[in-house]
């Protein structure tokens, strides 16, 4: 059996998308499907944004890419709103949430060795997270199933209980130099960390010198109705990693940092051959035109509220199949009672929704940001209808 020429590492589906408009994905037969996956989180503004096309159309037509080596009049801009509107005083821009990612863990490892203490390069990290796919970001993460075949791992990584500060506390050593953590963890199941874990590892940071380090990749860029998830905690990073809804569709990652953190990243200590080209920077910078503003991130606070007391009162319909409605704004979780894969599948398959599975046998809610009432009754007809038609797959 010969491989594919799509390196065959994903299980694709049968299902085809060749067309978006607004939330719905259109497959190759005309099928159109409830789009509540958004790509993982990536397209915050739907699939017909103008705002979104009509600025990569125009850079697309005046300049896509130039070397890193020359000014970037778009990279400033982009970069001077993101330090206006968070804690950060600089930003890297990458391609992925890995790269941003990768950066994070240099910006933290080199912030020690620039003050000269050069055996400060463990990064604490926390069960059931996903950093990404690269040698680092899998050696970050615990899971098992992201490191087989790839042994050795890279060095500098202790594992910890999620949300379990008085281990992450235990775990402090004159080799640590921050902590990696998701605010709201969402290959893990949607589960947002409570406020005593946050603030008390912004409290450990500060009295041990450590740089709390955290991934926003995916609820990040006003996904949970804030501009960035650790706002609902009052906790400010020292460095953070976004990417996903951060291009709208179009990749792109980004560092942020303090200048205290970032005293380490001088020339020549990183880069990036496509990060920050001005195809990019448009996507990005119309990306915050659309959703940097109290309005849009209240609207996306409010029908987020109003998709989880709906999910609250149409679980009681269901109770063998649905335990509880977890997140925040529009990145929710539904932890169901039954193995979530399959129903996700059936969802998918019969009922033209299309949703994310997650650990903790959980469904995740990501849909456009830009979702209004017609597409969320839309969800709950499609959810119902699935709910209803469910069978339990029998244990093998």
């Amino acid at each position: 059996m010969s491989i594919t020429p799509l390196m065959p590492v994903y299980p694709r589906c049968g299902v085809r998308p060749v067309r978006g408009e607004h939330c719905h994905l259109i497959d190759e037969d005309g099928t159109r499907y409830l789009d509540f996956a958004s790509g993982i989180a990536v397209n915050l503004l739907g699939h017909s944004h103008e705002g979104l096309i009509g600025a990569i159309q125009k850079q697309a037509a005046e300049l896509m890419h130039v070397s890193n080596m020359y000014g970037s009049p778009q990279g400033e801009v982009l970069a001077q709103r993101l330090v206006d509107h968070t804690f950060a005083d600089t930003v890297f821009f990458s391609n992925s949430g890995a790269e941003a990612v990768e950066t994070a863990i240099k910006c933290a490892r080199v912030y020690h060795q620039h003050e000269g203490n050069t055996q400060r390069s463990e990064l604490i990290t926390f069960t059931n997270a996903f950093h990404g796919r690269t040698m680092a970001t899998i050696s970050a993460s615990n899971q098992t199933k992201m490191h087989h075949g790839f042994a050795p791992l890279l060095d500098g990584f202790k594992y910890c209980e999620f949300d379990d500060l008085e281990a992450a506390k235990a775990l402090i050593t004159d080799k640590t130099a921050g902590f990696l953590v998701e605010p709201i963890q969402g290959e893990g199941g949607i589960r947002p960390a409570s406020q005593e874990f946050m603030s008390g590892l912004r409290a450990l940071a500060d009295e041990h010198d450590l740089m709390l380090v955290l991934d926003e990749v995916q609820c990040g860029m006003a996904r949970t109705g804030k501009m960035f998830a650790h706002e609902h905690y009052g906790v400010n990073p020292d460095i953070l990693a976004s990417a996903k809804g951060i291009g709208g569709g179009f990749p792109l990652g980004a560092c942020l940092a303090t200048e205290k953190a970032a005293r380490g990243m001088v020339f020549g200590t990183h880069g990036s051959t496509y990060g920050g080209n001005p195809l990019a920077m448009a996507a990005g910078n119309a990306v915050l035109d659309a959703v940097a503003n109290e309005a849009f991130l209240a609207s996306v606070s409010a029908k987020g509220e109003t998709i989880r007391t709906r999910l609250e009162q149409f679980f009681g319909n269901y109770p063998d199949l649905f335990e509880l409605v977890r997140g925040k704004g529009l990145m929710l979780g539904i932890k169901m009672k039954v193995e979530s894969r399959p129903f996700f599948v059936h969802l998918r398959d019969n009922h033209q929704l299309m949703m994310v599975a997650a650990g903790d046998n959980t469904l995740r809610v990501l849909p456009p940001l830009v979702i209004g009432d017609a597409e969320i009754d839309e969800f709950f007809e499609k959810l119902s209808a699935g709910a209803a038609s469910y069978t339990v797959p029998e244990a093998a």
